[in-house]
């Protein structure tokens, strides 16, 4: 997989979308962070990138949205091409630690992680180490 040089941030929180972007931005400045308040803004924006090479190579999604929920996301999702899909890590990133939401969310072939609201720096640098060698 290429080096990541794209993410997105789906969240309706914007203090923890501030928060989340500035870590990012401190393990690599080059990282054009795009942040979208809603399940369905992030699924338009994706659908709106069609071209394989346009697509953020992370999505951090939140569960709990207005409007459309990170699951509500994931389902929409899931009707996307396989070959978007498969260009584009998604983490959910949530204060959630209810064991059924991390097991919901192993349903999902394309969630590679569940970790817990905030990110830090350590748990960054580990993702990018673990999908983006």
């Amino acid at each position: 997989m290429n080096n990541l040089n794209y993410v997105m941030l789906v969240d309706d929180d914007d203090d923890d979308n501030y928060f989340h972007e500035r870590v990012i931005k401190k393990v690599n400045t080059n990282i054009e962070v795009v942040t979208k308040t809603s399940g369905k803004s992030a699924l338009y924006h994706i659908q709106e990138k069609r071209n394989e090479n346009n697509l953020p190579g992370l999505i951090f999604l939140d569960i709990n949205m207005p409007g459309m929920n990170g699951w509500e996301f994931l389902e929409e999702y899931n009707k996307l091409a396989n070959t978007l899909q498969s260009k584009v890590i998604i983490i959910m990133l949530t204060t959630s630690d209810d064991a059924k939401d991390k097991a919901k969310a192993k349903e999902w072939a394309f969630v590679s992680d569940f970790i817990n609201k905030p990110l830090n720096k350590l748990q960054f640098e580990n993702i990018i180490a673990t999908y983006f060698p």
